[in-house]
């Protein structure tokens, strides 16, 4: 079979798997969050940390207890790395330096999953599975949440209340992402994923040298990483190392895992608001977007222009040659379109034009189809900006889901669209800017070298994770300054979305008039599309000329 046929067979493949669970589980997900009653498990829960289930939060107290989590989150993460020695199953390995502990902790807490280090050498088992695919559980639950808010600000009506973050939490980590990850882990496992506590294997290399390659709790770690959208590998790496990904049926499996929620929580989302083709219209817009970054990449890539690649025959450089130029730039338009770190392939490594694709398709904002939750949230707040700028059109008031748009939802969602590239922008001006900064990029002056530095900030301020090579980010600016742009790229958009959340729930629903702009019908879709592609475009596009389009070109 050659290359093409098998790329696509499994771009095939991967669609009627996502095709056949999208009703099954975007429905469990919407009766899991409208149902008023909780498990045994779940009350035994909330009797322990004195919460009471059936009271509702305004926006403010959800959004403070959303952050009051996250806060203890990461310094309980941070501890736990700083003792790393004093524990168990540390196999020996000492504790980790502060400033990489605290990029690590906000990292992790803000389901980035950025890695300034190699896995198996720094962070014994217990700081693996306890503390960091924990934080894969909760961080991705904290997305889900702050989506399934926006989603009651669009569906109630007159009320100030849209929900308990403590029982949206402890249902997203019971009911959803603990089920699906167990039976994830076991099909991984199947797969020939590695699963133990051992503290390595030496193995002779082709040259006649030995090495220890740890074990590790990976196949449990490795499918929540998908799952939640987080990213952070078990190895250096990352879903490139064949103890995490070892062959393209595996491969196939973690692409779908990624995809999973975000694409079944446009489901929830029509469901819950009551009109299930307005999901169906946000998923055709996640879809269009996706399909379009991933044939680029595997077009640039099958180009695979450059002087060097035409000589080789292929741009293998960088890939495993058990996945090939498909199989590698699937997963790469994938993982940075949903907000996710994990790599099968240096994407530092990919063609200019390739690189440059993925790169742009994180500037997006992570809606095709985004994190779980963010890509859903993130794309309703584009939304409510397509529909403003179509009231603008017909001199109408805009309106969403019956609710008007007023002045007070139109800057929260400048106030949001603006924050990412604003944090991502000014990090890597100063990164450029500054000699230490400067001191740890391979090629300096070259558009490369830019690029380089553009990923570092843009993979951090929309929380992705992925990195090109050639960048030394373990220094202190680079552990802090990324470390920043994480909790601001993450944080101030869910309070932003939260009070929108707020607003509209707030609102009185208008009725459905003549006048009132469709937004389930292929207009929209098309006008959202092109929303998303021009608002990136003139954030990011002359900050793209110094880097992958100067070097491409």
């Amino acid at each position: 079979m050659s290359d093409t046929a098998a790329g696509l067979l499994q771009v095939g493949l991967l669609l009627v798997l996502l095709a056949a669970v999208y009703r099954p589980l975007g429905g469990y997900m919407a009766r899991v969050y409208s149902s008023d009653k909780d498990l045994a498990i779940e009350r035994g829960t909330y009797k322990l940390f004195g919460v009471d289930s059936k009271a509702d939060q305004t926006w403010g107290v959800y959004a403070r207890s959303l952050i009051a989590f996250s806060a203890v989150s990461l310094v309980l993460l941070y501890l736990l790395q700083r003792l790393q020695h004093y524990l168990p199953l540390s196999l020996g390995l000492p504790n980790v330096e502060s400033g990489l502990a605290w990029n690590t902790a906000a990292s992790f807490v803000t389901n980035t999953n950025w890695q300034s280090y190699s896995p198996e050498v720094t962070m014994g088992h217990l700081v693996q599975f306890a503390g960091l695919a924990v934080q894969n559980f909760v961080s991705a639950a904290v997305g889900i949440v702050v989506a399934i808010a926006l989603i009651r600000g669009f569906s109630r009506a007159k009320t100030d209340r849209i929900g308990n973050f403590w029982v949206d939490l402890t249902r997203t980590s019971l009911r959803i992402l603990l089920p699906i990850a167990i039976i994830g882990t076991l099909v991984l496992v199947a797969m020939g994923v590695v699963q133990n506590f051992s503290g390595g294997h030496e193995v002779t290399s082709v040259v006649g040298q030995t090495q220890t390659i740890p074990g590790g709790p990976v196949a449990s770690q490795e499918v929540i990483k998908e799952l939640g959208t987080n990213g952070g590998g078990f190895y250096n790496a990352n879903s490139g190392h064949p103890f995490e990904n070892p062959n393209p049926l595996s491969n196939l499996f973690e692409i779908f895992l990624l995809l999973l929620i975000p694409v079944c929580l446009t489901r929830t989302f029509g469901l819950m608001v009551k009109d299930k083709k307005q999901g169906y219209a946000i998923l055709g817009v996640m879809g269009v977007l996706w399909a379009a970054f991933a044939f680029s990449a595997t077009l640039f890539e099958n180009l695979g222009a450059g002087t060097a690649t035409h000589a080789a025959g292929a741009a293998l450089e960088g890939k495993e040659t058990r996945f090939g130029i498909w199989a590698s730039a699937l997963f790469g338009a994938s993982t940075t379109g949903t907000s996710t770190g994990a790599v099968n392939a240096a994407h530092d490594s990919f063609t200019p034009l390739g690189g440059g694709t993925v790169l742009f398709h994180m500037m997006l904002g992570e809606v095709s189809p985004g994190g779980t939750g963010t890509g859903l949230y993130g794309m309703l707040i584009l939304a409510v900006l397509a529909v403003f700028v179509a009231g603008l059109m017909v001199g109408r008031t805009p309106e969403y889901l019956k609710k008007k748009i007023t002045a007070r939802e139109m800057k929260l969602v400048s106030l949001y669209i603006l924050t990412t590239p604003a944090v991502v922008l000014v990090g890597a001006s100063l990164a450029m800017g500054l000699a230490v900064a400067r001191a740890s990029i391979f090629n300096t002056d070259s558009p490369h070298g830019f690029s380089e530095v553009l990923y570092a900030f843009t993979s951090a301020g929309n929380n992705n994770g992925s990195a090109f090579g050639g960048l030394s980010a373990n220094i202190p600016f680079y552990n802090t300054a990324l470390g920043l742009v994480m909790l601001f790229g993450r944080f101030v958009p869910i309070v932003l979305a939260l009070a929108l959340a707020g607003s509209l729930a707030q609102q009185q629903p208008v009725p459905v008039t003549q006048g009132t702009l469709p937004t389930h019908k292929a207009l929209f879709v098309t006008m959202l599309v092109g929303v998303v592609l021009i608002v990136t475009g003139l954030t990011y596009f002359p900050a793209l000329t110094l880097g992958p389009l100067a070097e491409g070109l």
